[in-house]
This record gives structure tokens, C-alpha cells and sequence, in this order.
């Protein structure tokens, strides 16, 4: 069960509660976490949150392809768009996501589709028009890059999706942006305190001045 009580499904089938999928391939699946979100900054602080969230992906030995603070049906929201190596064969998987966090829990959508046989048509064709000095950039998120993890590059970027229509990563991000303006929350989740707001202050003891500066779960429906 998840704060998510509707969103655009078609072309998808459900395989199991919060699971759906489609013939290109593409894995759509809705999370709830109870917890407190481990993002490493609030939403409004960007660079500190894109920063920490590079470094993470390259210590779980992926990539960070983008993160761009937006909202969800209003709520502020956190896109990620992730590479990580596949376990089982060469290749790479993309996931897509948006991460909608609130005070004390969470919910994320996610898209995920991962290479078949073929793997590197992209890289290969992109760096071979741009060149392999002009390929290969330090990542924007984290100054000279995180260390470990798979590497940065131009060949991950939006501009060639449309030269690679049937890319695992081109179809995930065309899937977020189509589901994306569709998502609808649950009211009670909408209301919850948000994330990163400062803590707050219990009043003074009786008698004394304060100091100077100082005053003064959910159900799925529709989906």
C-alpha cells in the first residue's frame, strides 16, 4: 500500500501488487517507506543533494546520471534518473524514479528497464561523433567525480534519446515524463510535515526570558 492513489497504467499489466510491466521491457513499481528519508540534504539544498547522491550511487557501484529537485501532484519531490551494472551478464540497467519525501516516511515511484543481448550501441555511436576527449566528463554533481562506481559521460545525456528510440535508458525517461503529471497522492499523505523542516523549539520554563533571537498508512485507489 502505498500514498500513490492513482496514475496512468497504459500499456502496462499488473504482475503483482505495486508491480506492473510492458511489452518494451520497462518494470513500473510504487513504494511506500515508513521510515525517515535517507537523502543526504532537504530538497531545497541542490547541490548538497545531488552531491550526496552521486556518492552514494558510485558506492553501490552505479551511476548518477541526473537528479532534479520537482514536485510530484504538488508535493516536493526529488527525480532521479540511475545506471547500474547488471549482476548476471555485461550490461546495464536504468532506473528512473522520483523519491517524495515528507517528515517522517516516503513514497517512490520507479521505472526500470535494463540492455539485452546487445549492450554499448549507444556509448559507441555517440562517442565516436563527439570524440573520445569531449566523451568521458567529470560529473556535474560531485566536482572531479565520485570515486568508484561507472563513469560519467555525454552518451547518457537527453539529446540522443531520439537518435535511440528503443534504448532502455530513452524509454525510461520517456515513460517518467509521460506517468509523471499523472501521479496522484493522497490527500493525508499531501498534509504530513515535510522533509528537511526545522525541528520545533520547545517553549522556555516558566519564569524565564528566552534568549535574544529567540522569541517570539495509506490506501492505493485507481491504480
Amino acid at each position: 500500500m502505498t500514498p500513490i492513489t492513482g496514475l496512468d497504467l497504459t500499456g502496462f499489466t499488473e504482475r503483482e501488487p505495486g508491480v506492473w510491466t510492458d511489452a518494451a521491457g520497462l518494470v513500473l513499481s510504487v513504494h511506500f517507506f515508513p521510515l525517515v528519508p535517507d537523502l543526504p540534504a532537504p530538497l531545497h539544498e541542490t547541490e548538497r543533494l545531488r552531491a550526496g547522491l552521486a556518492r552514494g550511487t558510485a558506492g553501490a557501484g552505479g551511476g548518477l546520471i541526473e537528479a532534479v529537485p520537482g514536485a510530484v501532484d504538488g508535493v516536493p519531490a526529488v527525480r532521479q534518473l540511475v545506471k547500474m551494472p547488471l549482476s548476471s551478464r555485461p550490461g546495464q540497467a536504468f532506473i528512473g524514479s522520483w523519491t517524495v519525501p515528507r517528515a517522517g516516511c516516503s513514497t517512490v515511484l520507479k521505472v526500470q528497464a535494463a540492455e539485452g543481448a546487445t549492450t554499448g550501441v549507444r556509448e559507441a555511436m555517440v562517442m565516436a561523433q563527439v570524440g573520445p576527449a569531449d566523451y568521458f566528463r567529470p560529473h556535474p554533481y560531485a566536482g572531479g567525480g565520485p570515486s568508484g562506481g561507472l563513469p560519467y559521460h555525454v552518451g547518457d545525456h537527453e539529446q540522443w534519446d531520439a537518435r535511440f528510440p528503443g534504448h532502455p535508458l530513452t524509454l525510461v525517461r520517456a515513460a517518467l515524463h509521460r506517468i509523471t503529471p499523472t501521479v496522484t497522492l493522497d490527500e493525508r499523505f499531501k498534509a504530513l510535515p515535510p522533509f528537511g523542516a526545522p525541528a520545533p523549539q520547545a517553549p522556555p520554563p516558566a519564569g524565564r526570558t528566552p534568549p535574544p533571537g529567540r522569541r517570539g498508512r495509506f490506501r492505493r485507489e485507481g491504480a
